[in-house]
């Protein structure tokens, strides 16, 4: 398919004039005006840009783009090598940054209700959402199932009690939400990072915080976004996971 027309089809679908973000949301880089192959991952760092080339693709999708703001506008250093590789194999880059975070359906944050097994009672749109387990469970069955769907172990800072059923969550590097999360009355809230106060904060407020790696709980969305361009289009998509502990 042309490229312009799966671009102008995921900014509609993710509806991107909708949010101020931190960098710009759909086609970042110009390759291929075909599009047939396409790799999906969190971040468009070398290694994925090298993956994705060894399977032919011709454009990458992905959470995690370039040119953020306050970070250096020219194009240098290792910002250099990973444009430099893509316009030589003339591959799309195309990211989605906080649209892909707060989809409904396809979202971060909506693919982590589904794994977890939250019903999301948010009563507005936003990045923070909160909902409840289908039944309460101790904290440490539901560290367990954190680790389990995805694949490493969260750091747990205890704040609140033993059981717990009311969850607020947010994908990504959103530590600072904890105070909402508990003014909203959760149990315990979980997202990918975590920050110094974050220790203190977890027991004045007593709340539960999971910090469940960046990478790891924003695996989800792009993956979801891929499966579903490959149904509605016929694409080729492979999604790809680059390792990251962070």
């Amino acid at each position: 398919m042309q490229r312009e027309d799966l671009v102008a089809y995921l900014d509609d679908l993710l509806q991107v004039s909708q949010f101020k973000d931190y960098a710009p949301n759909g086609l970042q880089v110009a390759g291929s005006e075909q599009v047939q192959k396409v790799v999906t991952g969190v971040t468009a760092s070398l290694a994925l840009i090298e993956a994705a080339i060894d399977t032919g693709a011709d454009t990458l999708l992905v959470h995690h783009g370039y040119f953020w703001k306050n970070e250096l506008e020219t194009i240098t250093s290792y910002k250099q090598k990973r444009i430099k590789v893509l316009l030589t194999h003339d591959i799309n880059l195309i990211g989605y940054h906080l649209p892909l975070d707060a989809h409904p359906e396809l979202g971060n944050n909506a693919q982590l209700a589904k794994l977890w097994g939250l019903v999301d009672e948010t009563p507005t749109e936003g990045l923070l959402r909160i909902g409840r387990l289908s039944k309460p469970c101790s904290i440490d069955s539901l560290i367990q199932r954190v680790t389990e769907s995805l694949n490493r172990m969260p750091l747990h800072l205890p704040g609140g009690s033993k059981q717990v059923e009311k969850v607020a969550w947010c994908s990504g590097g959103a530590q600072s939400y904890i105070e909402e999360a508990a003014a909203l009355g959760a149990d315990v809230y979980i997202s990918g990072e975590v920050s110094e106060q974050t220790t203190h904060l977890a027991k004045e407020l007593e709340i539960h915080y999971l910090a469940a790696g960046h990478h790891a709980t924003e695996r989800y969305g792009v993956k979801a976004l891929g499966e579903h361009i490959e149904t509605q289009f016929g694409l080729s998509v492979q999604f790809i996971d680059i390792d990251n502990p962070v």
